[in-house]
């Protein structure tokens, strides 16, 4: 759709063009004798098309190219520029965890979320299911003085709502609760917001302590909100906890010191998608249990 309302956009793919999903229906490739399509093959030059992207943005146009969210080491120097230069541009990650599995370490980023989050004047969303997804495009397309990144799973991800509050704007809102007045906070984005209820309702379930799950898509809109709305957000919280497979660094800006982490901290294994997060102990029950131990533990 934004395609056919805005004939300015151009696409493209660093030769992932299908694994990336971002060559669409209304995708007409450019090609050496024929300048009128709005979609370009980059091929296996994540650089190249990240400064490319560049130049487009500087010309009136607004473009988009995506890859692997681990390449993006290979689109970091233009990136910096985009955001240094404050220029309308859309990055696509996807394959954005462990969750890639079999294709192993090399392929799972791990560290690169949080490096990506401490780039100056860039805007990174990790939205947990289609509904997010849409409302982090709207905003990013609506970002106009700096670059925005759309960071997506490879995996399938649960619908756990077809309303999104308002509230995403903030960067960080309410999910899910299990209660009125929660006492454990679970901040969490992406794909493992899906675990994180599920880590919810553990707790609820089976050992009566109730929680509320915090749906984090972009922490540099967070970063913005005011300050009554981010009080609001840790409201009653007596535990907080995050979940997200990639490195916990960044996140006791947000959380505190003492806040459980269950992250990754080393690199990823090759494996299926579920095995993986087993074995890193990413696994509602474990999870859950561990919070219950160190919330008894507390009191």
């Amino acid at each position: 759709m934004l395609v056919e309302l805005m004939p300015n956009i151009i696409g493209g793919s660093a030769d992932l063009s299908a694994s990336n999903n971002v060559f669409i229906g209304k995708s007409v490739p450019i090609a050496k004798d024929n300048f009128n399509g709005n979609y370009i093959y980059y091929g296996i030059r994540e650089h190249a098309m990240s400064a490319i992207m560049n130049g487009l943005a500087l010309s009136g146009f607004v473009p988009y190219g995506g890859t692997f969210l681990v390449f993006s080491d290979y689109c970091r120097p233009a990136i910096r520029l985009s955001a240094m230069m404050g220029l309308h541009v859309i990055y696509i990650m996807t394959h954005d965890s462990i969750g890639v599995g079999e294709d192993g370490p090399t392929h799972q980023p791990i560290e690169h979320l949080a490096s990506l989050r401490a780039i100056p004047n860039l805007f990174v969303f990790r939205p947990a299911d289609a509904y997010e997804t849409i409302e982090c495009w709207r905003i990013a397309m609506s970002i106009q003085d700096a670059p925005s990144m759309l960071v997506l799973s490879r995996q399938d991800v649960d619908f756990f709502s077809n309303i999104v509050s308002d509230d995403i704007v903030n960067g960080a809102y309410v999910v899910h609760a299990t209660s009125s007045r929660p006492v454990v906070g679970i901040f969490s984005s992406g794909s493992d917001v899906a675990m994180a209820i599920s880590v919810a309702n553990e707790l609820s379930e089976s050992f009566c302590i109730y929680s509320k799950v915090i749906s984090c898509p972009c922490l540099e809109l967070f970063d913005e909100a005011g300050d009554v709305y981010k009080d609001s957000i840790f409201e009653d919280i007596k535990l907080k906890v995050v979940i997200e497979s990639a490195s916990e660094y960044g996140w006791s800006k947000y959380v505190g010191n003492n806040a459980m982490m269950f992250c990754i901290d080393s690199f990823g294994v090759s494996g299926k998608c579920e095995d993986v997060y087993n074995y890193f102990g990413l696994n509602p029950k474990i999870i859950a249990e561990r919070v219950v131990e160190r919330f008894i533990g507390a009191r």
